[in-house]
């Protein structure tokens, strides 16, 4: 953002602070000075007025003239194609020194004497108007032939460059850093006089303008002639510092009173809009993607997104559009839509002037006042929504601070930003929030707004005071539970892994495994084949065991807590195993050839990591990872909170894997209570055995339910030990079950294991028929 000192003081008074003051000023209310450059024109640069202008007899290109500096008139030959008689022109006059090595001195041109320079804008240190010379007018201050440039305060200017953060859209216009001087240094604003010279027509007997209901842009229209308009030639010179200078007048008032006001201006050719009942007519209407439109005999624009380029047209008759809308939602939109911008959403998307009202006053006073007609009255859209109130206590914004700030110097402070504020009791103010102001969300915000004018600087220092409490939540024990799992996995074999949270759509469709849904998908993708939210961690590390195995390993065990994703795009923790390959290395135990790993060895060492869980196989397989016979539900408390299998063959296959299981279990279904003390039997423990005859198709759980349902605190332990089949037992099988008996008050006489053992028998028979092999 470019100011010049000169044009703020068009909106308040700073003749009495320096441009460093106020550029540390500036730096220090959060708007940091990227550059300053003092615009200053050399001695013996001079009003001159061209008296006379006659070709040069012996050159076509040069024009001798005669022009008068005051004190005399000098003969000046000049090869500008724009100079004429009658011109107030930059005089370099003999001795001048315009750079280090360019001094004017009296020569002779094809013959004829020259004394002195015809200066162009950058000859003498000005933005580039044109080719040709500076022609100078009354709007620098009043023209004296012979007095100096360096006398007028209009050019010799100080420029400064503001780097803005995207939320200060409000600071991208003169108005809006003079809005913040104003406050800092509790300066009033001028007020502004707007004198518009109205023709004999009002607007709506040549224009209609016809709008949908449901447009979210305020706008408003009018109609002007151009004619006869000329802009001075101190705004063309900010609109060159600005470096929106094109050689067209109404294009660089459009750019002079945008960047001035902040208010997004354009101009349309009235030929351009559809004729409807001899009115011109525009419509305001949503395309297909949703954004606000301009449509006349084609499309004009799309408001606050791209427009026109002003051409200049035969009739001089142009329709002024002034728009605004919520940054946000447009911010939002064109996200949503990858939509192609142009230059005007740098502006709309931070924040422009909502106050369009005012920016068309002062357009429309300015091209009037200078040869322009602008035609009665206006075509508007402008409803504003209710602004933003916030409540804010005085105690709070003072603890935010940390030091004491007084009730009255913060009202002046946000009154100072445009907030509307009032006192609603003896601590709480409640702040409307200024249009202008968009980012203004809560108290914090407001109290970054007060800071901000008193000074980071000023605000006392204060040691840090820290009250020791329990701050023990849920996310904490959630780290002690994480740290203790990892500990766990890497006792029993496993390496852990961190992978990307995305994944690819089409392999985790080529598994039959979930995806999110399409509209919840990830609009700008890292990279092609990262372009959704991963719905599980297996596919991940079993590409890691793949990488692995192409490196010759031929084991390995990974394990990785995460987050995953439903089709909904919630997301939740899980722990996923994955071990692949040998199950040990190479020793003199297993004599170099060790076993590849197996279902109950790797769901062992998964239950020596996340605790104790039931097994059950799986009455549904819902992807293509999962073994067709190798797999199961792993069960806590009879909930399902994750699975076990080996990986399917093919899958496996194609990986180039050998044997591998994997598992994944709900992070928050795994305990993390604290071991606890328990006293143990001091008498000696018995073990038996029972071979039962059972149905081949019979689940062993339906077993243990019948065991666990009989209570019996002698029963310390039990576990299956062998299964037993051949051709004798038909549709059966023999099941051999090892118990581990211990009363905690006495030694187990043979009665007592007798009729525990009985106990469990008949409860077997009564329930499930089966009995001893």
């Amino acid at each position: 953002m470019i100011i010049t000192r000169s044009w703020i003081q068009e909106y308040i008074d700073i003749s009495k602070i320096s441009t460093e003051d106020i550029c540390k000023t500036l730096n220090s209310i959060g708007l940091e000075v990227d550059s300053v450059e003092e615009k200053r024109i050399v001695p013996k640069v001079v009003i001159g007025k061209v008296l006379e202008k006659e070709k040069h007899p012996d050159a076509d290109k040069l024009n001798i003239c005669q022009v008068d500096i005051g004190n005399e008139t000098v003969q000046i030959v000049c090869g500008a194609k724009n100079v004429d008689a009658g011109q107030y022109v930059p005089v370099a006059v003999v001795g001048c020194k315009l750079s280090e090595d360019f001094k004017i001195k009296k020569a002779k041109l094809r013959g004829i004497e020259s004394n002195g320079m015809i200066c162009s804008s950058t000859e003498i240190g000005l933005a580039k108007l044109n080719d040709g010379i500076l022609e100078l007018d009354n709007s620098i201050g009043e023209l004296v032939t012979g007095r100096e440039l360096r006398e007028y305060n209009l050019l010799n200017d100080d420029i400064i460059e503001i780097e803005l953060t995207a939320n200060r859209g409000d600071c991208l216009s003169i108005n809006g850093v003079a809005r913040e001087l104003s406050a800092f240094y509790s300066i009033p604003f001028k007020e502004q006089e707007f004198k518009i010279n109205y023709n004999d027509l009002g607007i709506g007997q040549i224009l209609e303008v016809e709008s949908q209901s449901n447009i979210e842009t305020k706008f408003i229209y009018t109609v002007i002639n151009s004619e006869n308009f000329s802009l001075p030639v101190l705004q063309k010179i900010r609109v060159g510092i600005i470096d929106k200078y094109k050689e067209n007048d109404l294009s660089d008032a459009i750019s002079y009173i945008t960047h001035s006001s902040g208010v997004i201006l354009n101009a349309y050719a009235k030929k351009d809009a559809e004729v409807v009942n001899n009115l011109s007519t525009i419509h305001i209407q949503k395309d297909k993607q949703g954004f606000d439109v301009v449509i006349g005999n084609k499309k004009l624009s799309t408001l606050c997104v791209e427009q026109n380029n002003t051409e200049k047209d035969e009739s001089n008759e142009y329709i002024i559009e002034a728009s605004y809308i919520n940054p946000e939602t447009l911010a939002k939109k064109v996200f949503e839509t990858k939509k192609e911008t142009g230059e005007v959403y740098y502006r709309s998307s931070r924040g422009s002037e909502p106050a369009i009202e005012l920016g068309m006053k002062q357009f429309c006073s300015l091209i009037s006042t200078f040869g322009a007609e602008v035609y009665n009255g206006n075509e508007s859209f402008i409803d504003y929504e209710e602004k933003i109130t916030i409540d804010a206590s005085i105690k709070k914004i003072n603890a935010i601070i940390g030091q004491e700030v007084e009730k009255v110097k913060i009202d002046k402070i946000l009154s100072g930003l445009g907030f509307e504020v009032k006192d609603n009791s003896s601590d709480v103010l409640s702040i409307k929030v200024p249009y202008y102001r968009h980012d203004i969300k809560n108290i914090a915000d407001i109290t970054e707004e007060i800071v901000r004018i008193i000074g980071i600087d000023n605000i006392q220092a204060k040691p840090l005071a820290i009250d020791e409490v329990n701050r023990s939540n849920k996310t904490s024990y959630d780290l002690i539970k994480k740290n203790k799992l990892r500990a766990k996995a890497i006792e029993n074999g496993f390496f852990e892994t961190v992978t990307y949270i995305f994944a690819d759509k089409q392999k985790l469709e080529k598994y039959s495994l979930a995806t999110v849904q399409e509209s919840l998908d990830i609009l700008n993708p890292i990279v092609k084949e990262l372009d959704t939210f991963r719905t599980t961690i297996s596919l991940n590390l079993i590409e890691a065991c793949s990488n692995n195995a192409k490196l010759g390993f031929k084991s390995a065990a990974f394990f990785e807590i995460g987050k995953i994703f439903n089709l909904r795009r919630e997301e939740k923790t899980v722990i996923s195993f994955v071990f692949s390959g040998q199950k040990e290395l190479e020793e003199i135990t297993n004599s170099g050839k060790p076993e590849n790993i197996d279902f109950f060895s790797f769901s062992k060492k998964v239950l020596n990591t996340v605790g104790k869980f039931d097994l059950e196989p799986m009455n549904k397989i819902s992807n293509d990872l999962i073994h067709p016979y190798q797999n199961a539900n792993v069960i806590v408390d009879g909930q399902t909170v994750g699975f076990i299998s080996k990986l399917h063959p093919s899958v496996a296959a194609q990986y180039d894997l050998a044997d591998t299981f994997i598992a994944e279990i709900d992070f928050e279904t795994i305990a993390n209570d604290l071991i606890k003390v328990e006293s143990y039997s001091k008498f000696q423990a018995s073990k038996k055995d029972l071979s039962l005859i059972v149905p081949q198709d019979m689940e062993f759980k339906k077993i243990k339910d019948v065991i666990n349902s009989l209570e019996n605190k002698t029963i310390k332990q039990y576990n299956l030990i062998d299964i037993y089949k051949d051709e004798n037992l038909g549709e059966n099988e023999s099941l051999t079950i090892r118990f581990v008996l211990q009363n905690d008050d006495k030694t187990l006489e043979e009665e007592d294991i007798t009729s525990t053992m009985n106990s469990i028998l008949e409860a077997l028979k009564e329930k499930l028929n089966i009995e001893l092999r």
